[in-house]
Protein backbone atom coordinates (compact mmCIF):
# COMPACT_ATOMS: atom_id res chain seq x y z
CA UNK A 1 0.00 0.00 0.00
CA UNK A 2 1.49 3.12 -1.22
CA UNK A 3 1.07 5.07 2.36
CA UNK A 4 -2.15 7.66 2.95
CA UNK A 5 -2.69 6.68 -1.15
CA UNK A 6 -4.84 3.90 -0.35
CA UNK A 7 -3.24 2.17 -3.69
CA UNK A 8 -1.51 -1.17 -3.50
CA UNK A 9 0.99 -0.25 -5.70
CA UNK A 10 3.33 -3.25 -7.57
CA UNK A 11 6.43 -3.57 -5.62
CA UNK A 12 8.05 -2.35 -8.85
CA UNK A 13 6.35 0.40 -10.44
CA UNK A 14 6.87 1.32 -14.29
CA UNK A 15 9.74 3.97 -14.15
CA UNK A 16 9.58 5.51 -17.63
CA UNK A 17 12.83 7.34 -18.19
CA UNK A 18 14.13 4.41 -19.69
CA UNK A 19 11.55 4.80 -23.03
CA UNK A 20 12.34 8.90 -23.35
CA UNK A 21 14.94 7.85 -25.71
CA UNK A 22 14.17 4.71 -27.79
CA UNK A 23 11.76 4.42 -30.75
CA UNK A 24 8.24 3.91 -30.17
CA UNK A 25 8.66 0.37 -31.62
CA UNK A 26 11.08 -0.04 -28.63
CA UNK A 27 8.68 1.94 -26.18
CA UNK A 28 5.49 -0.23 -26.73
CA UNK A 29 7.70 -3.33 -26.34
CA UNK A 30 8.41 -2.15 -22.70
CA UNK A 31 5.49 -1.14 -22.32
CA UNK A 32 3.91 -4.59 -23.18
CA UNK A 33 6.54 -6.37 -20.44
CA UNK A 34 5.36 -4.22 -17.95
CA UNK A 35 1.69 -4.90 -18.31
CA UNK A 36 2.39 -8.65 -18.73
CA UNK A 37 3.98 -8.88 -14.98
CA UNK A 38 0.70 -7.00 -14.12
CA UNK A 39 2.76 -3.68 -12.93
CA UNK A 40 0.01 -0.95 -11.83
CA UNK A 41 1.52 2.18 -11.45
CA UNK A 42 3.50 4.60 -14.15
CA UNK A 43 6.53 6.91 -13.16
CA UNK A 44 6.62 10.10 -15.62
CA UNK A 45 8.32 13.16 -16.04
CA UNK A 46 8.68 15.75 -18.54
CA UNK A 47 12.15 15.68 -18.38
CA UNK A 48 12.50 12.10 -19.29
CA UNK A 49 13.16 12.66 -23.05
CA UNK A 50 9.40 11.84 -25.68
CA UNK A 51 8.59 9.31 -22.55
CA UNK A 52 5.35 11.21 -22.53
CA UNK A 53 5.01 10.86 -26.17
CA UNK A 54 5.73 7.50 -26.22
CA UNK A 55 3.12 6.80 -23.54
CA UNK A 56 0.44 8.84 -24.87
CA UNK A 57 -1.03 6.44 -27.16
CA UNK A 58 -0.86 3.93 -24.35
CA UNK A 59 -2.74 6.10 -22.01
CA UNK A 60 -6.72 5.50 -23.06
CA UNK A 61 -6.56 1.99 -22.43
CA UNK A 62 -4.30 2.39 -19.79
CA UNK A 63 -5.25 5.75 -17.46
CA UNK A 64 -8.15 3.92 -15.49
CA UNK A 65 -5.98 0.95 -14.72
CA UNK A 66 -3.14 2.55 -13.73
CA UNK A 67 -1.85 5.07 -11.11
CA UNK A 68 -0.44 7.86 -12.52
CA UNK A 69 2.47 9.66 -10.91
CA UNK A 70 3.66 13.14 -12.76
CA UNK A 71 6.67 15.84 -11.99
CA UNK A 72 7.45 18.73 -11.99
CA UNK A 73 11.30 20.28 -12.26
CA UNK A 74 9.89 23.51 -12.17
CA UNK A 75 10.40 25.88 -8.93
CA UNK A 76 7.79 29.28 -9.32
CA UNK A 77 4.39 28.86 -9.01
CA UNK A 78 3.58 30.20 -12.53
CA UNK A 79 6.31 28.14 -14.07
CA UNK A 80 4.90 25.13 -12.06
CA UNK A 81 1.62 25.53 -13.83
CA UNK A 82 3.37 26.05 -17.39
CA UNK A 83 4.61 22.24 -17.15
CA UNK A 84 1.64 20.97 -15.49
CA UNK A 85 -0.80 21.91 -18.61
CA UNK A 86 1.85 21.19 -21.08
CA UNK A 87 2.35 17.30 -19.06
CA UNK A 88 -1.40 16.89 -19.62
CA UNK A 89 -0.99 17.57 -23.11
CA UNK A 90 2.34 15.67 -23.81
CA UNK A 91 0.66 12.71 -22.39
CA UNK A 92 -2.99 13.43 -23.40
CA UNK A 93 -4.72 12.87 -19.57
CA UNK A 94 -6.33 15.35 -17.53
CA UNK A 95 -5.50 14.28 -14.60
CA UNK A 96 -3.03 12.30 -12.33
CA UNK A 97 -3.17 10.31 -9.07
CA UNK A 98 -0.27 12.10 -8.05
CA UNK A 99 2.09 15.10 -9.12
CA UNK A 100 5.03 15.48 -6.94
CA UNK A 101 8.25 19.11 -6.50
CA UNK A 102 10.84 16.94 -8.73
CA UNK A 103 14.68 16.49 -7.73
CA UNK A 104 14.72 18.96 -5.13
CA UNK A 105 18.28 17.80 -4.19
CA UNK A 106 19.06 20.64 -1.47
CA UNK A 107 17.48 23.19 1.03
CA UNK A 108 17.68 26.04 -1.22
CA UNK A 109 15.69 24.31 -4.08
CA UNK A 110 13.30 23.26 -1.15
CA UNK A 111 12.96 26.86 -0.10
CA UNK A 112 12.06 28.09 -3.56
CA UNK A 113 9.46 24.99 -3.96
CA UNK A 114 7.83 25.75 -0.98
CA UNK A 115 8.36 29.67 0.06
CA UNK A 116 5.72 32.32 -1.15
CA UNK A 117 4.87 31.84 -5.05
CA UNK A 118 6.63 28.55 -5.32
CA UNK A 119 5.63 25.77 -7.14
CA UNK A 120 3.81 23.73 -4.14
CA UNK A 121 1.14 26.47 -4.62
CA UNK A 122 0.36 25.20 -8.15
CA UNK A 123 0.45 21.51 -6.66
CA UNK A 124 -1.97 22.55 -3.96
CA UNK A 125 -3.98 24.31 -6.68
CA UNK A 126 -3.97 21.09 -8.82
CA UNK A 127 -5.48 19.55 -5.86
CA UNK A 128 -8.27 21.77 -5.16
CA UNK A 129 -9.28 21.38 -8.58
CA UNK A 130 -9.05 18.24 -8.90
CA UNK A 131 -6.23 17.24 -10.85
CA UNK A 132 -3.89 15.43 -8.96
CA UNK A 133 -5.48 13.18 -5.75
CA UNK A 134 -1.95 13.74 -4.02
CA UNK A 135 1.24 15.79 -3.63
CA UNK A 136 4.77 14.29 -3.19
CA UNK A 137 8.31 15.25 -3.33
CA UNK A 138 11.29 13.72 -4.91
CA UNK A 139 15.34 13.81 -5.02
CA UNK A 140 18.15 12.05 -6.19
CA UNK A 141 21.09 13.67 -4.69
CA UNK A 142 23.62 12.64 -1.08
CA UNK A 143 21.24 15.04 0.57
CA UNK A 144 18.01 13.87 -0.74
CA UNK A 145 16.80 12.06 2.87
CA UNK A 146 17.72 15.31 4.84
CA UNK A 147 15.55 17.49 2.37
CA UNK A 148 12.77 15.10 2.39
CA UNK A 149 12.73 15.28 6.70
CA UNK A 150 12.31 18.99 6.42
CA UNK A 151 9.97 18.85 3.61
CA UNK A 152 7.46 17.11 5.74
CA UNK A 153 8.10 19.09 8.63
CA UNK A 154 6.84 22.18 6.21
CA UNK A 155 4.43 20.18 4.76
CA UNK A 156 2.14 17.54 5.27
CA UNK A 157 3.66 15.18 1.22
CA UNK A 158 1.23 12.17 0.70
CA UNK A 159 4.47 10.60 -0.65
CA UNK A 160 8.11 10.93 -1.20
CA UNK A 161 11.06 9.43 -3.54
CA UNK A 162 14.71 9.33 -2.80
CA UNK A 163 17.80 6.67 -3.79
CA UNK A 164 18.34 3.63 -1.63
CA UNK A 165 20.44 1.11 -2.37
CA UNK A 166 22.42 -1.60 -1.16
CA UNK A 167 25.62 0.20 -2.88
CA UNK A 168 24.66 3.82 -1.37
CA UNK A 169 24.03 2.10 2.02
CA UNK A 170 27.81 1.39 2.05
CA UNK A 171 27.69 5.08 3.44
CA UNK A 172 27.22 5.38 6.86
CA UNK A 173 26.10 8.93 6.75
CA UNK A 174 23.47 8.32 3.93
CA UNK A 175 22.51 5.55 5.58
CA UNK A 176 21.61 7.00 8.71
CA UNK A 177 19.78 9.69 6.97
CA UNK A 178 17.74 7.79 4.83
CA UNK A 179 16.87 5.49 7.93
CA UNK A 180 15.40 8.22 9.59
CA UNK A 181 13.33 9.61 6.90
CA UNK A 182 11.90 5.67 5.92
CA UNK A 183 10.90 5.75 9.85
CA UNK A 184 9.53 9.04 9.55
CA UNK A 185 7.49 8.61 6.39
CA UNK A 186 6.21 5.43 8.39
CA UNK A 187 5.19 7.24 11.21
CA UNK A 188 2.88 9.45 9.16
CA UNK A 189 1.67 6.97 6.84
CA UNK A 190 3.89 8.83 4.01
CA UNK A 191 4.09 6.59 0.73
CA UNK A 192 7.79 5.57 -0.19
CA UNK A 193 9.31 4.94 -3.58
CA UNK A 194 12.61 3.84 -3.60
CA UNK A 195 14.87 4.88 -6.58
CA UNK A 196 18.21 3.73 -7.81
CA UNK A 197 17.24 0.14 -6.74
CA UNK A 198 20.76 -1.61 -8.92
CA UNK A 199 22.83 1.71 -8.38
CA UNK A 200 25.91 0.12 -7.83
CA UNK A 201 28.95 2.57 -8.70
CA UNK A 202 29.43 5.73 -11.35
CA UNK A 203 31.33 5.87 -14.81
CA UNK A 204 33.69 7.72 -14.04
CA UNK A 205 35.71 8.49 -17.25
CA UNK A 206 34.72 4.96 -18.74
CA UNK A 207 31.95 4.83 -21.92
CA UNK A 208 28.84 3.87 -20.37
CA UNK A 209 27.35 -0.12 -21.12
CA UNK A 210 23.80 1.16 -20.47
CA UNK A 211 21.09 4.63 -20.45
CA UNK A 212 21.20 5.16 -16.85
CA UNK A 213 23.24 8.16 -15.66
CA UNK A 214 25.02 5.46 -12.54
CA UNK A 215 26.70 2.42 -13.17
CA UNK A 216 24.30 -0.37 -12.74
CA UNK A 217 24.22 -4.21 -12.10
CA UNK A 218 23.80 -6.23 -15.00
CA UNK A 219 23.79 -9.88 -14.10
CA UNK A 220 20.38 -11.58 -12.98
CA UNK A 221 21.75 -12.60 -10.30
CA UNK A 222 23.20 -9.32 -8.79
CA UNK A 223 20.21 -7.64 -9.45
CA UNK A 224 18.05 -10.65 -7.70
CA UNK A 225 20.36 -9.30 -4.49
CA UNK A 226 20.06 -5.97 -4.92
CA UNK A 227 16.49 -5.39 -5.69
CA UNK A 228 15.66 -7.87 -3.24
CA UNK A 229 17.31 -5.86 -0.64
CA UNK A 230 15.56 -3.05 -1.72
CA UNK A 231 12.69 -4.42 -1.25
CA UNK A 232 13.63 -5.60 2.10
CA UNK A 233 13.30 -2.02 3.24
CA UNK A 234 10.18 -0.46 5.36
CA UNK A 235 9.16 0.93 1.40
CA UNK A 236 6.13 0.64 -0.90
CA UNK A 237 7.04 0.57 -4.71
CA UNK A 238 10.61 0.82 -6.70
CA UNK A 239 9.99 2.29 -10.20
CA UNK A 240 12.28 0.04 -12.84
CA UNK A 241 15.69 1.30 -13.55
CA UNK A 242 15.83 3.58 -16.76
CA UNK A 243 17.47 1.39 -19.45
CA UNK A 244 15.27 -0.98 -21.42
CA UNK A 245 17.45 -4.09 -22.00
CA UNK A 246 18.10 -4.22 -18.20
CA UNK A 247 13.94 -3.76 -17.55
CA UNK A 248 13.46 -7.66 -17.85
CA UNK A 249 15.60 -8.39 -15.37
CA UNK A 250 13.87 -6.02 -13.08
CA UNK A 251 10.62 -7.66 -13.60
CA UNK A 252 12.13 -11.26 -13.15
CA UNK A 253 13.38 -10.02 -9.95
CA UNK A 254 10.61 -8.42 -8.49
CA UNK A 255 8.32 -11.77 -9.55
CA UNK A 256 10.81 -14.24 -7.59
CA UNK A 257 11.16 -11.75 -4.60
CA UNK A 258 12.01 -13.00 -1.78
CA UNK A 259 12.67 -10.90 1.47
CA UNK A 260 15.88 -10.97 2.69
CA UNK A 261 16.41 -11.07 6.72
CA UNK A 262 18.74 -8.46 8.77
CA UNK A 263 21.88 -11.16 8.00
CA UNK A 264 20.97 -11.58 4.50
CA UNK A 265 20.81 -7.75 4.11
CA UNK A 266 23.50 -7.43 5.68
CA UNK A 267 25.64 -10.05 3.56
CA UNK A 268 24.67 -7.45 0.53
CA UNK A 269 25.87 -4.88 1.57
CA UNK A 270 29.03 -5.96 2.40
CA UNK A 271 28.98 -7.75 -1.13
CA UNK A 272 28.89 -4.37 -3.11
CA UNK A 273 32.22 -3.30 -4.76
CA UNK A 274 31.47 0.01 -6.66
CA UNK A 275 34.19 -0.28 -9.81
CA UNK A 276 33.78 3.86 -9.00
CA UNK A 277 32.16 6.11 -6.65
CA UNK A 278 29.30 7.82 -7.77
CA UNK A 279 29.02 11.23 -5.51
CA UNK A 280 25.68 12.41 -6.58
CA UNK A 281 24.71 9.53 -5.50
CA UNK A 282 26.91 9.19 -2.37
CA UNK A 283 28.25 6.28 -3.21
CA UNK A 284 31.61 5.71 -2.20
CA UNK A 285 35.04 3.82 -3.60
CA UNK A 286 35.26 0.81 -2.66
CA UNK A 287 38.66 1.22 -1.19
Amino acid sequence: MLGRTGHASTVVCFGTAGIGRVTQEVADEAVEQVLAHKVNHIDIAPTYGEAMERMKPWMPRLREKMFLGGKTGKRSKDEAWEEINDCMRRLGVDSFDLFQLHSVGNMEELDKATGTGGALEALVEMRDRGLTRFIGITGHGPEAPRVQIEALDRFDFDTVMFPISAAIYRNAEYRRDAERLLALAIERNVGVHTIKMIARGGWGDRERECTTWYDPHRDQEDIDAALWWVLSQPMHTAPSAGDVQILPKVLSAAERFQHLDDDSQAGVIARQRPPLPEPALGIQSAT
